[in-house]
């Protein structure tokens, strides 16, 4: 009798290790369509545009990739004067940009929080520009800076000031181009702080009120405070897209006039495209890799920062 309960027995242990390897093993299988397509898509890619950077590989080549070439395209990089105007005006824009939609997304936020029943019509509102397609934005805002007759210019003439060449002159054009990108991405910055600010708890700012604490500061030292992570998220996930800016400035300049807004991504273009030099171009891709990778690592660990505190 105690043998057939052990011989039936014994199956079900077998199926039950079986079945607790499956769930054990499930999630790594899972995974697996993510991991192959992260490998086909970004890491192949990603792979060969390194091992093209140390070739000085042309189109004129066809097919054929010549041998590695070791650090030559680094010392061409560092003999570039056009890719350090391009390195300078790219910081420039990052800078300039990102600095002005934070202010302008954060103190749109700040009001549309207050605004009480027109709230959602605000937020309609201001994230509009984020939708437009960069084409769109592009033949617009070229229309709009037209000498002769750009409403920009239009304006100006109103109050009796000379009309400017806005996207023709090297004093005017990167401002001009900044102004495209503040008005098409502070709508960003305003969806990551609005929703920062609605995670705000209340408590504090009840003590505070009956402490008898004033608005600027309440929000010197609570509002602040409270919302350091998600500011640190909206400026490095603003900085790792402005740096990669390339439809705007394409559309609106092409880098012109002379390299007044050349970019990193607008100058890569140019060098394999152009010029056919892929070999330098694939180069010159891997440092801008290298460089907004810096701001992708700073961006995870405010992440895991904001996570932790949460």
């Amino acid at each position: 009798m105690e043998a057939s309960r052990s011989a039936t027995a014994a199956p079900g242990r077998r199926g039950g290790g079986l079945g607790e390897l499956i769930d054990r093993l499930f999630p790594y299988w899972a995974v697996v369509p993510l991991v192959g397509t992260f490998l086909l898509l970004t890491a192949y890619p990603i792979t060969q545009l390194f091992a093209i950077s140390l070739t000085t590989y042309n189109f004129a080549q066809g097919a054929a990739i010549p041998p590695y070439a070791g650090l030559v395209n680094y010392g061409k990089m560092v003999e570039d004067e056009i890719f350090g105007a391009a390195l300078r005006n790219t910081f420039v824009f990052v800078a300039a940009a990102v600095t002005v939609e934070f202010v302008l997304g954060f103190g749109l936020a700040l009001l549309v929080e207050r605004a009480g029943r027109l709230t959602d019509f605000y937020r309609t509102l201001f994230i509009l520009p984020i939708i437009v397609p960069p084409i769109a934005i592009g033949t617009m805002w070229r229309l709009m800076y037209q000498r002769d007759f750009g409403i920009i210019n239009s304006v100006l003439h109103t109050f009796g000031l000379p009309s400017q060449n806005w996207l023709a002159d090297p004093n005017f054009a990167l401002g001009a181009v900044v102004i495209v990108d503040v008005w098409h991405w502070t709508g960003f910055v305003f969806l990551i702080m609005a929703a920062g600010l609605q995670s705000l708890p209340r408590e504090p700012y009840e003590a505070a009120r009956v402490d008898g604490a004033s608005s600027t500061q309440t929000f010197r030292f609570l509002t602040l405070p409270l919302l350091r992570s998600t500011i640190m998220v909206a400026v490095v996930l603003r900085m790792i897209f402005a740096f990669k800016v390339f439809d705007e400035i394409f559309l609106l300049t092409t880098g012109g006039p002379g390299h007044s807004t050349e970019v990193v991504s607008v100058y890569i273009q140019k060098v394999v495209f152009k010029l056919s030099e892929v070999g330098y171009g694939a180069w010159l891709a891997v440092v801008t890799i290298a460089i907004v990778a810096v701001f992708v690592l700073i961006y995870i660990r405010l992440l895991r920062e904001k996570g932790a505190s949460s």
